[in-house]
């Protein structure tokens, strides 16, 4: 089942249970699907779809951040709510264990001793991991291991 479909059917038991805060995300979630699905032409594919889901996560922690800065609290409570619904659709995370495991392999894998090696690693690192993880913290661990 797609995650289109899995939204569709949250959106009618958010409507049913006139939850507004729940609906406005998972509207706007259903938004970025179909626009998405324009944009590209065709239905999109399982990875394009965790690609979008992980997209807007990343909007929101910047959101998030920014909300912080201004102490604007009434947003940060409504874009912290926003970030579970949205990680609710994405797959677990990975640990940053689990993460270096994967990293020590890529690195091992092309031979990587330096930074010149970074976008090699980056390479085989993030196909594995779409969106089990931040780009960020991905980007720091790897920066660490070659280091």
């Amino acid at each position: 089942m797609s995650l289109l479909t899995i939204i569709n059917d949250d959106i009618k038991t958010a409507m049913k249970a006139k939850d507004k805060n729940t609906l406005a995300v998972l509207r706007m979630l259903k938004a970025a699907f179909q626009n998405e699905k324009i944009k590209t032409g065709n239905e999109l594919s399982e990875d394009e779809e965790l690609t979008l889901l992980s997209r807007e996560m990343k909007q929101r922690r910047e959101s998030l951040i920014e909300f912080k800065k201004a102490n604007r609290e009434d947003l940060v409570e409504q874009t912290n709510q926003a970030i579970k619904l949205v990680g609710k659709y994405l797959p677990q995370q990975l640990s940053e264990e689990e993460l270096q495991v994967i990293i020590s392999n890529a690195v091992s894998e092309v031979n990587a001793t330096s930074m010149k090696d970074f976008g090699k690693v980056m390479g085989i690192v993030m196909p594995v991991i779409k969106g089990k993880a931040e780009g960020n913290v991905i980007n720091r661990l790897v920066k660490d291991q070659l280091n």
